[in-house]
């Protein structure tokens, strides 16, 4: 490719490329151009919709019904505001229009788009404010035909009303009058409808319809509950309030405390609040009545549980009040009884003041209960508590008395294993002594020819253990953790001579019993008869276990094994 030809494909690329920018550019602007003025015409159409011809002729039905003074006022006022959004409001925003046109053919874009959201937010403004007045004026011309269909409901409503009140005539006795006085006054307000409704008076219209609907509502709500009150007030609580006031009464003569319930205050304000319903029942307010009713009823209801509970925890509380003495006599006495031996305790067995104090705090533990006892049981003869607390307070003495009772025994465990010790270091004692007298007789029934030096040595120590054994347990007071002591050593060193003793013995009787076996072989061999004589020569001198070894090296020469068989033989 030349360079000529080069240089004419990038022009002609270069101004393809143009080409296309210029095309894309043009239906951009054409687009945002198009955008802008579909804007403008939905502002005008818009604009052209607030003053609808529904005002103007809803201002012709009002003007054909004013015949008072107040409805004329409201009108003139109607027909200003409406004046007002047509010949001053409207055409400011057609000026605003007329001005957004204006910049688009001028292509001032950069305050175009803020001006149209202003114009948008303009328009919005006026529509509401003239969707405002057009209901304003409906509430007058749709009047007559809105509260006629109101005061068909409400007859309606009348009519249930009436019929459910003489049907059941008997149960509305109590408040016939006031009733009946109602029932005119919503007779006379119908006809004052009418009235108003034939002169066009239709601000009063508004007011007799609302009169009617909070009367009807009331009587509804009188009609549906009165019933309901009446049969409470008069039947129901009554008869609760007998039925409480009689076991009452009756539970008080069996001993039981009930004050803490206020029965008599609160069956005095029951009666003087079913007084001021049924006071306001006749001026026709039932206001909360019912909830009211029912709250006292349920509060009745609650007794029944209540005086169940007293008579459980009367019995809780009697079954405590004998445990409890039973218990308390008892332990007070086992307490008492170590107390008057704690100074012959301490003495005896070498006890501090601080290893006995819990004696004395179970006893003024026990002195604290009996007397919180006491206290509890003089309230219940004075009545002055609820069983239901009284129960609860000697549950709380109980307790005490168990953890009381558990030291106590914690203590009589501690002492007895004191006297415990005492015994069975007096038993050990005969026990060691007995094991001491069986080394002394192996000694002597095995001929030893030389009795081992620790022998004596061991023999010696645990003789000293066991007379410091005796001097302590003839000690008064006895130190037990001495005396423990003590015999844990004259034990320790006992069984150490019997074990020595006897170990020394069964070596000895093995050695000479090797020794005897290997005679058979003196005469026939020089090593065996030498190592023999080796192992004699030991015997004699008290050494036993190199007696063993140089008698069992001796055999093996003739016969390889020959410990294990000496072993067997000597088992």
């Amino acid at each position: 490719m030349t360079r000529t030809t080069f240089l004419l494909i990038a022009v002609g690329y270069y101004i393809l490329t143009m080409v296309v920018v210029v095309v894309v550019l043009v239906i951009m602007n054409k687009k945002f151009k198009k955008k802008i003025t579909n804007e403008i015409n939905e502002l005008e159409r818009d604009k052209n919709l607030i003053i609808s011809s529904n005002i103007l002729s809803e201002l012709n039905k009002v003007e054909a019904l004013v015949n008072n003074e107040e409805l004329k006022k409201r009108y003139n006022s109607w027909q200003n505001r409406f004046n007002s959004i047509r010949d001053e409001e409207l055409p400011k925003i057609t000026d605003e229009i007329i001005d957004l046109q204006n910049d688009y053919n001028e292509r001032e874009y950069g305050t175009l788009k803020k001006k149209l959201v202003d114009v948008e937010l303009d328009i919005n403004y006026l529509k509401t404010k003239a969707d405002f007045l057009l209901d304003e004026i409906k509430e007058i011309t749709l009047s007559e035909e809105r509260n006629r269909e109101t005061i068909i409901k409400l007859k309606a409503d009348y009519r249930e009303i009436v019929n459910l009140y003489k049907t059941n005539i008997n149960d509305f006795e109590m408040i016939k009058k006031p009733i009946e006085l109602q029932f005119e006054n919503v007779d006379k307000l119908f006809v004052a409808f009418e009235d108003a409704m034939d002169k066009n008076e239709y601000l009063e219209v508004g007011k007799i319809v609302k009169a009617i609907d909070d009367i009807i509502g009331n009587l509804k709500v009188v009609i549906n509950e009165t019933k309901t009150i009446v049969n409470l007030g008069n039947v129901l609580i009554p008869k609760r309030i007998a039925d409480i006031d009689n076991i009452y009464h009756k539970m008080k003569l069996e001993g039981y405390n009930l004050e803490y319930l206020n029965i008599e205050y609160n069956i005095e304000e029951t009666n003087k609040k079913i007084q001021d319903i049924f006071s306001r029942l006749n001026v026709l307010n039932v206001v909360d009545s019912v909830f009211e009713l029912k709250t006292m009823l349920d509060y009745y209801d609650s007794l029944y549980n209540d005086f169940d509970k007293e008579r459980v925890t009367k019995k809780t509380y009697e079954d405590y009040k004998r445990s409890i003495l039973l218990k308390v006599s008892k332990l007070e006495k086992i307490n008492n009884e170590l107390y008057r031996k704690l100074d012959d305790i301490k003495y005896s067995y070498d006890l501090t003041d601080d290893e006995t104090s819990v004696i004395t705090e179970i006893k003024e533990e026990f002195s604290s209960i009996r007397a919180s006892y006491d206290h509890v049981v003089e309230m219940e003869r004075s009545k002055l508590l609820a069983y239901s607390k009284l129960s609860k307070e000697m549950e709380i003495i109980n307790n005490k008395l168990t953890k009381s009772e558990e030291k106590l025994n914690n203590a009589l465990r501690t002492l007895g294993s004191l006297k415990e010790d005492e015994l069975r270091a007096r038993d050990q004692l005969d026990e060691i002594k007995d094991i001491l007298l069986q080394a002394k007789e192996k000694v002597r029934s095995y001929k030893l020819p030389v009795v081992p030096k620790n022998y004596f040595v061991e023999l010696s120590e645990a003789t000293l253990a066991i007379n410091e054994m005796i001097k302590e347990l003839d000690k008064r007071p006895i130190s037990i953790r001495t005396l423990n002591l003590r015999v844990d050593t004259a034990r320790d060193l006992v069984l150490k001579v019997y074990n020595t003793i006897n170990e020394t013995i069964k070596t000895a009787k093995m050695a000479e019993t090797a020794i005897v076996y290997g005679n058979r072989y003196r005469v026939s061999n020089k090593e065996v008869d030498l190592g023999l004589a080796k192992a004699e020569t030991s015997f004699y001198k008290g050494n036993f276990k190199q007696s063993l070894e140089n008698a069992i090296n001796a055999i093996n020469i003739i016969e390889p094994g020959i410990h294990k068989r000496l072993l067997e033989e000597y088992k």
